[in-house]
């Protein structure tokens, strides 16, 4: 009920792990951290990932190249869709090459 009287006039209510996000992106702004870099709101790791993809490596050769399981990239290749709210892979690589990602990997 408090978040519904919360909204209703225009304030917005998180939950605690969206607000603990959102705090951890505005905190390394003001560090001139992670905020300076494409794509605050992912992890170092969905950055790494999403790199990979955008250079056109499939989840097969990141799994390999990062040691990680073909699950475990595809979990974090989720998180990057749902975080840049894309649809598909080849609107990430877009997203990703605009912000100068995919170049070097």
């Amino acid at each position: 009920m408090s978040a519904v009287r919360a909204v209703a006039p225009g304030d917005v209510a998180f939950g605690a792990d969206v607000a603990g996000r959102v705090l951890e992106v505005l905190a390394a702004d003001r560090r001139g951290g992670r905020a300076g870099r494409p794509f605050p709101v992912l992890t170092d790791r969905e950055r790494e990932v999403l790199d990979l993809v955008a250079a056109g490596r499939s989840n097969g050769e990141i799994a390999r190249r990062l040691f990680l399981s073909g699950k475990t990239v595809r979990n974090h290749i989720s998180a990057i869709f749902a975080e840049l709210q894309v649809a598909d892979r080849s609107q990430v690589i877009a997203r990703a090459r605009e912000a100068g990602l995919g170049t070097g990997a």
